[in-house]
């Protein structure tokens, strides 16, 4: 399951062992892509956490974490950033490196 994430929330859900957050935006055709993508792969690692985050609803979040473009996922472990993609990618991309941070 993908939880929504805000400025208020974003420090305490990126300290899990290992978190995806998704910048978006409704008006983004590739993050609705991208979206369906995720909410798929959700499904297959239960023990990840995974989050969004609407750039429009939260632009100085997006700008402290340097979003540029979207989609971007960021990927964390124990609160550090330890990898990120940039656009639309296969589901195999996204798969490696999630395998990556779960090992």
């Amino acid at each position: 399951m993908i939880k929504d994430l805000n400025d208020v929330n974003f420090d305490q859900a990126t300290s899990g062992a290992k978190v995806v957050i998704e910048f978006w935006a409704p008006w983004c055709g590739p993050c609705e892509v991208l979206g369906s993508i995720m909410d798929e792969i959700a499904k297959e690692y239960p023990e990840m956490e995974f989050y969004k985050i609407n750039v429009d609803e939260y632009p100085a979040l997006a700008d402290k974490h340097s979003i540029h473009s979207i989609p971007t996922l960021l990927f964390y472990q124990r609160g550090k950033l330890v990898d990120s993609i940039i656009g639309v990618v296969s589901v195999g991309v996204i798969v490696k490196r999630l395998e990556r941070i779960n090992s």
